[in-house]
């Protein structure tokens, strides 16, 4: 299956500018920059859709964050205003209201507080400077859940969701971006393990699988499966009540 990055990205940067005529208009692109390759090519896409100074990125270490440099160096490298909102003393101050009503707050929703906060501050900034949140998921963590519903899954505009990682990462060539943006090992910025360590399975092979149908291992494509039904929910809007007044 033929992927032409230099089309696709042509097409996004359309679409982008297309959607901010209608629903933005001389608005802002917010960006979430984590240093990792999907961040580094939507504010990227989005500089050459309404240029630098449309693009704002955002900085959200929770403390300390060991590869803050590589989103700095993103900003240097595309010219964009950037600004640090630390997340820490928010993140503390509730894990710490929680722990009063909670004998241990552990586990995943901890784990998914970080995101979550960031998409809050996030959202402050774009409010404050007449901006549209940039969301920054791709296909195949979505394909499995690996996205935090309301953290890092929400946004305005998503430039990437309907993109595999290889796909990603080939747009960001397309783009011009340094491998150190591109190739990053991608880190959850949560428990400090890489993604394909929490996954257990490669990129590579669920870019296959969603592209082609193939997975060589059946365990794998078992847990991929199971893994796309449980966290479908995450993919389809809030469900509403279809009440009609009589």
């Amino acid at each position: 299956m033929s992927f032409n990055a230099d089309k696709v990205k042509d097409d996004i940067v359309r679409w982008i500018r297309e959607w901010f005529e209608t629903n933005g208009k001389d608005c802002r692109a917010v960006v979430g920059l984590s240093g990792g390759k999907d961040s580094s090519v939507v504010a990227a896409l989005c500089v050459e859709a309404l240029g630098r100074e449309r693009v704002l990125g955002v900085l959200m270490p929770n403390g300390e964050q060991f590869d803050i440099d590589v989103s700095h160096k993103l900003a240097e490298h595309l010219g964009i205003e950037s600004m640090v909102v630390n997340i820490k003393d928010a993140y503390e101050g509730i894990v710490g209201e929680l722990k009063k009503h909670f004998d241990a707050f552990e586990g995943q929703a901890k784990v998914n507080l970080p995101p979550r906060l960031r998409m809050a501050a996030l959202y402050a900034v774009s409010q404050s400077v007449n901006g549209r949140v940039a969301n920054t998921c791709n296909l195949s963590e979505d394909w499995v859940g690996y996205a935090t519903r309301y953290g890092d899954g929400a946004g305005d505009f998503s430039p990437l969701s309907n993109l595999t990682v290889q796909e990603v990462k080939a747009v960001g060539r397309s783009l011009g971006l340094p491998d150190m943006f591109v190739e990053k090992v991608p880190i959850d910025g949560l428990c400090g393990l890489t993604d394909e360590d929490n996954l257990g399975f490669t990129y590579a092979v669920l870019d296959r699988y969603i592209r082609e149908g193939v997975c060589e291992d059946e365990e794998t494509k078992k847990k991929i499966d199971r893994m796309h039904k449980a966290n479908l929910f995450k993919l389809q809007p809030m469900p509403v009540f279809p009440y009609k007044p009589e």
